[in-house]
């Protein structure tokens, strides 16, 4: 009898604006057998948004149905709306002989990684406050008022970082996707016995070089300029 197949469960949350889903997406067609956990919200869709797409579009009462069944590894309100992430993901990836990807925020991260501590998980960062905010701006979504809350969320959240066991600096994106990959995939070689290619171990190189301990100095100005007071909206 075949020994079930436990997967990897990967965690990656980023404030918003950050890029994150767009390193998602590129990781997934890079990367084989690795399953992506679609949340749950309460919230509207989005454009061009479709249930069981971006996200499972469920209404409050539904949510808190599923919450009071327990059928959440982790639940979040999220500037008034609600995300989750079902428990179901998990026993299927475990079915499928599947890894797991999670996309959630901070306070979901928290809660995964207490039921889940062997989780990897990476943390996206924009590499400074200015440039984050330029991508609010850019996505059009949001009012003024809106964008400056979320660049305060994102303060917060950045104080985080020490949570992560990989910090991932999202300043060029051909090079941010490198480096996902490099992380997932050289996570999936410490649970394997054979010997490194040569190839291998300049993944496994790559990925170290985003693992917390040795990024702490490039982290210490962004954390800077995030805590520069911003300047009075306008009117």
């Amino acid at each position: 009898m075949s020994t079930p197949h436990r997967p990897i469960v990967y965690i990656i949350s980023a404030p918003s604006g950050s890029g994150k889903s767009t390193l998602v997406n590129e990781l997934l067609g890079l990367v084989p057998d690795l399953d992506f956990s679609i949340s749950y919200t309460t919230r509207a869709p989005r454009g061009s948004e479709r249930n069981g797409k971006q996200y499972h579009f469920v209404t409050r009462d539904e949510f808190e149905r599923m919450v009071r069944d327990d059928q959440f590894l982790e639940f979040a309100d999220v500037f008034g709306n609600c995300y989750g992430t079902a428990r179901r993901f998990l026993k299927e990836a475990e079915q499928n002989g599947l890894d797991l990807l999670l996309d959630i925020d901070v306070q979901g991260a928290v809660q995964i990684q207490k039921k889940l501590p062997d989780a990897v998980s990476i943390f996206v960062l924009p590499p400074d406050r200015q440039t984050l905010e330029g991508r609010l701006r850019k996505r059009g979504e949001d009012r003024d008022e809106v964008i400056r809350r979320r660049l305060d969320t994102a303060t917060g959240e950045i104080e985080q970082y020490d949570k992560y066991n990989y910090i991932l600096i999202n300043d060029q994106l051909e090079k941010s996707v490198e480096s996902l990959k490099a992380i997932v995939l050289a996570e999936r070689l410490q649970h394997s016995s054979h010997t490194l290619s040569e190839d291998e171990k300049r993944m496994v190189k790559l990925a170290d070089s985003s693992r917390l301990k040795n990024v702490r100095d490039r982290i210490k100005p962004i954390l800077e300029s995030f805590r520069k007071p911003l300047p009075p909206a306008q009117p």
